[in-house]
């Protein structure tokens, strides 16, 4: 692989990678998403960002996006999501539940499988759900 911002690996390939590893990859994808989401609607003053960010990257506010994205779902990506919920964390922040981190997880998991798989437009598809854009429901 040598493009790195836009990888395509095969399946068999990412399903090698750990649960914790998809998770450590679509951390960095949702916060990269978020960020974007922020910009690109208006939010210009560094401290706004940074506050709206954490809002929005923080384990209770995705675990509320695992909520309302799990109907959408396909049998694929469920799998993905609860081998990421499954995984072994050794500790968890103090301001999320251990339910609340592991749904988190298990939504970072999905995105970092489907960023890694190169499946950038229902990557696209979840996000614009889960910030509540109607026109892109997943």
């Amino acid at each position: 692989m040598n493009d790195y911002f836009a990888p395509c690996l095969e399946p068999q390939a990412v399903n090698a990678i750990s649960a914790l590893g998809l998770a450590h990859v679509g951390d960095g994808v949702w916060d990269l998403l978020v960020r974007t989401y922020l910009c690109a609607h208006g939010s210009v003053t560094s401290k706004n960002l940074h506050q709206s960010t954490v809002a929005h990257v923080s384990a209770p506010a995705q675990a509320r996006v695992v909520d309302q994205l799990l109907p959408n779902l396909s049998e694929e990506e469920l799998t993905v999501y609860k081998r990421g919920r499954n995984a072994h964390v050794s500790a968890v922040p103090k301001n999320a539940t251990p339910g609340e981190y592991a749904k988190a997880t298990g939504l970072e998991a999905l995105f970092g499988y489907l960023y890694l798989t190169g499946r950038t437009e229902r990557v696209n598809q979840l996000f614009a759900a889960a910030m509540g854009e109607d026109d892109h429901a997943a």
